[in-house]
C-alpha cells in the first residue's frame, strides 16, 4: 500500500473519529471531548516496499513455488492490480512438506483445481496486520470462502507469533510486510481446510466412533449434509444507503446462503470410563434413562423389541440424545461460542461483558425440536466450583441457588475439526436435555442477542463481524453491514429490509451491534423455545433515539398492550433515575427497579460495556439503554410461538430497533420483596 495513501486513509479515519466522538454519538450521549491528532504514531505504519504483491512473490526466491501455484491458478494478474489483500504466502520448504505429505515430488503433479484451492486459501480480500488478528477467526473469509482460525503462541525462537489453523504460524521476521495492494504475512506451513462435510470429517476420528455410530444409525447424520442454497442470488439487491440517528451508512445482502452445524461429541473414553458404555445398545439404554421421564408419552421399548428402522424416529430416545448435541449453526471457532470482549490500545474493554460478575454466554437452538443449549465461558471467580477459568461449558449453572458444573467444551486435537459445513468439539460429560436441565439449569433468564437468534447470521460470518473500534467505510475495510430481504432468515416474515449493523464501540448496544427496520415495517419472527411450560415475561432491549418510531407488539398474532414508543428514554417516564446507581443500597436498587417495572421498563444490562470518553461504561447507567416488557404470556415448550412488530408511527419517525431479547420465567420476574431479586447484570 502506498505510504502516502495509507497516511491519508488513517488521517481521514481519525478526522471521522473526531467528528463522531466529539458529541459521543449514538443518540446524543453527552459529556466528554475527544482530542485527535492528524498524524498517527509511526509504529502504526506498515513497512513500505514499493511493489505489488505479484512482484513480491516473483522476486523473492523463497516463495517461488507458491508463485508458480498462483500462476497456474490464473491469479497472478489479480495480484498485479490495485486492491486490498492479505497474502499468507507459504515458503518453498512449506510447500515441499505439503507435497511430501501427499506423496508428491513436485508442484507439477498438482492438478489445476489443487492449485486454485491452495492459491485462494492463502489470500484474503482485506488487509490485516498481525496486531489486528485476535483469537477466534479472521474477520474476513479467504478467497476459498473459508474462515482462518487465529490463535497466538511462540515460535522456536520464543518470538510471539500468530498461528493459523493451529498448524501454521506467520514468520516473525517477515510479518506485516506491506506492498502497494496489501500486506504480506508469510507462513511456515501450507494452510489446509477440509472440504469434507461435518459427518465425513468426524468419521476420520476414531476417538468418537460410538457417537458417529449413533449419528449414522439414527439417521440424524442425513440432516448434516446441507451446505449451500444454490437458489440464493444476491445480484438483484443493490447496495442500500440509509441513515439512523446521526449516522449515514450502507449495507449489502450476503453473497451466499450457507447452512452449518456445530456438534458437541463425547469421546469413546468418556462413554466408557464414566458410564461403562461401549456399545450402541448400552448408549440406547442410557438415552432411555434420560428421555423417558422428559417425554413420558413416548416411552421407548426395550432395545430388542423394536425394528431397526424405529431408531430413526425423531421421538426415539437415542435419536433425541444425538440431536440435542447439534446446534443449527456453524459457530466457526471455539472462541465464538460466546460473546467476546474487544480491547482497545489502552487495554480497556471497548464492548463486551463484565466478566468478573457474569459469564459471557449464548443460547442456541438444537436439532432436538423445541430445545436450546446454553454455552458459557467461565470467568466469575466466586462461582468457579470445580470448573476451569476461561473454559467453555455447556448447560452450566453454578450460583447461589444451584451448582451444576455442566460439560466442558474442548478443542479436537490431532484431527481436523472444521468442516465445509460445520465444526465439532469434544465434551467431557454427557450433554442431555434432562429434567435437571429443564427444571434447574435453564430455569432462569434467557437473554439472546438478535444476531444469535438467527442461525444464518452465525453460519455466514455476519454476527459480530469486523473491527468495532473503526467507523463505517463503504469499502468495508473494517467490517460489513448487511440487510436481509424476505426469505433469507428462516422463521422470519418481513415487510421491507431487515438491517444488521455491525458492532461499533460507541453504540449503546449489547455486544455493540443491532438490527433495524425502517419505513412502514412489519416483521414477525419465531421465538426461541423455552425449557418448561409456564408464564414468561418477554422483554425487548433497545436504545431510544429521536429517529425511532412507535410499534405495536403481537404475540401469536394477538396485540399486546399499548404500542412501544422507541423515541422515549427512561428519563421520560417520570421516575427519578439515580445517577450514582452503583452506590445505591440493595433496597434502593430494588425500589428503583420496582418503580420502573410498574411502567413496563428495566434499565439496560449492568453487565455489558460500551466506550465513552475513552473508557468502558455500563450500558445500564444510560437512560437511553432500555429493556421494555413487551408482554407476559403463557408459553408451551412443544409449540412454535411468534413475536410481531408493526409500525404505527405517525410522527415521521418509523425505525424499529432490535438489540436483544429476554425471555424470563415467573420464577425470576415474579419474585416478591422477601425473595432474592433478579440481578441487574
Amino acid at each position: 500500500m502506498n505510504i502516502q495513501l495509507l497516511k491519508k486513509k488513517i488521517k481521514s479515519s481519525l478526522l471521522w473519529l473526531c467528528t463522531v466522538l466529539a458529541p459521543l454519538t449514538w443518540g446524543g450521549v453527552g459529556g466528554g471531548l475527544v482530542s485527535c491528532s492528524d498524524e498517527p504514531d509511526a509504529e502504526n505504519f506498515y513497512t513500505y516496499k514499493g511493489q505489488m504483491m505479484s512482484e513480491y512473490l516473483l522476486t523473492n526466491p523463497q516463495f517461488s513455488k507458491y508463485a508458480a501455484i498462483v500462476e497456474r491458478a490464473g491469479m497472478m494478474k489479480l495480484l498485479s492490480a490495485y486492491g486490498t489483500y492479505t497474502c499468507f504466502a507459504p515458503t518453498n520448504s512449506a510447500v515441499d512438506a505439503f507435497l511430501q505429505g501427499r506423496g508428491l515430488q513436485d508442484i507439477s503433479q498438482l492438478s489445476d483445481a489443487d492449485c486454485d484451492t491452495i492459491a485462494r486459501t492463502h489470500l484474503v480480500n482485506n488487509v490485516f496486520s498481525t496486531a489486528e488478528m485476535g483469537d477466534g477467526v479472521l474477520a474476513t473469509a479467504n478467497m476459498n470462502r473459508r474462515y482462518l482460525e487465529i490463535s497466538h503462541g511462540v515460535d522456536d525462537n520464543n518470538n510471539a507469533v500468530v498461528f493459523l489453523n493451529e498448524d501454521a504460524h506467520i514468520i516473525y521476521e517477515l510479518q506485516d510486510d506491506s506492498v502497494d495492494n496489501g500486506i504480506m504475512q508469510p507462513v511456515d506451513h501450507v494452510l489446509e481446510s477440509s472440504n469434507r462435510m461435518i459427518v465425513d470429517l468426524m468419521k476420520l476420528n476414531p476417538n468418537v466412533s460410538l457417537f458417529i455410530e449413533a449419528l449414522m444409525q439414527t439417521g440424524v447424520a442425513d440432516s448434516l449434509y446441507l451446505y449451500k442454497d444454490a437458489q440464493w442470488d444476491p445480484k438483484p439487491y443493490p447496495r442500500w444507503y440509509y441513515s439512523s440517528d446521526i449516522n449515514s451508512e450502507s449495507a449489502t445482502v450476503p453473497q451466499e446462503m450457507l447452512y452449518g452445524f456445530t456438534v458437541f461429541a463425547e469421546t469413546d473414553s468418556i462413554f466408557r470410563e464414566k458410564y461403562g458404555i461401549t456399545t450402541l445398545e448400552q448408549l440406547y439404554q442410557k438415552a432411555c434413562e434420560i428421555y423417558d421421564p422428559v417425554y413420558p408419552d413416548d416411552v421407548a421399548q426395550p432395545w430388542h423389541a423394536f425394528a431397526p428402522d424405529q431408531i430413526t424416529d425423531r421421538r426415539n430416545p437415542l435419536n433425541r440424545f444425538v440431536s440435542y448435541h447439534i446446534l443449527r449453526c456453524n459457530v466457526l471457532s471455539k472462541e465464538k461460542l460466546t460473546p467476546y470482549n474487544v480491547l482497545n490500545s489502552n487495554g480497556l474493554v471497548d464492548i463486551g461483558i463484565e466478566t468478573t460478575q457474569n459469564n459471557p454466554e449464548d443460547w442456541y437452538e438444537t436439532l432436538l425440536a423445541h430445545t436450546m443449549i446454553n454455552v458459557q465461558k467461565l470467568t466469575v471467580g466466586k462461582y468457579l466450583g470445580q470448573g476451569t477459568r476461561n473454559a467453555h461449558y455447556v448447560n452450566r449453572r453454578y450460583d447461589s441457588q444451584f451448582q451444576h458444573e455442566g460439560q466442558q467444551v474442548d478443542k479436537v486435537t490431532g484431527y481436523k475439526s472444521a468442516a465445509l459445513n460445520g465444526i465439532y468439539f469434544y465434551v467431557n460429560d454427557l450433554v442431555a436435555f434432562d429434567l435437571t436441565t429443564i427444571k434447574q439449569v435453564q430455569n432462569r433468564r434467557i437473554r439472546m442477542d438478535f444476531s444469535t437468534l438467527f442461525p444464518e447470521m452465525m453460519t455466514n460470518g455476519i454476527r459480530l463481524n469486523g473491527d468495532p473500534t473503526h467507523g463505517h467505510d463503504e469499502a468495508e475495510r473494517y467490517g460489513k453491514n448487511y440487510y436481509f430481504p424476505q426469505g433469507y432468515l428462516k422463521g422470519v416474515k418481513v415487510n421491507g429490509y431487515l438491517l444488521y449493523r455491525r458492532p461499533h464501540n460507541h453504540y449503546r448496544c449489547f455486544q455493540g451491534d443491532e438490527l433495524n427496520l425502517q419505513g412502514d415495517y412489519d416483521v414477525t419472527f419465531r421465538l426461541p423455545p423455552v425449557p418448561d411450560e409456564g408464564e414468561y415475561q418477554i422483554r425487548l432491549g433497545y436504545a431510544p433515539t429521536a429517529t425511532r418510531g412507535i410499534g405495536q407488539v403481537y404475540f401469536d398474532d394477538k396485540p399486546q398492550g399499548i404500542p412501544i414508543d422507541m423515541t422515549k428514554s427512561l428519563n421520560d417516564l417520570g421516575v427519578p433515575l439515580a445517577s450514582n446507581y452503583n452506590l445505591l443500597t440493595k433496597d434502593e436498587k430494588v425500589a428503583e427497579r420496582k418503580a420502573l417495572k410498574n411502567q413496563g421498563y428495566y434499565r439496560g444490562p449492568m453487565g455489558a460495556y460500551m466506550l465513552q470518553s475513552g473508557a468502558h461504561y455500563f450500558l445500564g447507567l444510560h437512560a437511553q439503554s432500555v429493556r421494555r416488557i413487551v408482554c407476559t404470556v403463557h408459553i408451551s415448550p412443544d409449540e412454535d410461538h411468534y413475536l410481531r412488530f408493526r409500525n404505527v408511527s405517525n410522527n415521521g419517525s418509523s425505525e424499529l430497533m432490535l438489540d436483544f431479547i429476554e425471555i424470563v420465567p415467573r420464577s425470576v420476574y415474579g419474585v416478591t420483596d422477601e425473595g432474592e431479586p433478579e440481578d441487574d447484570l
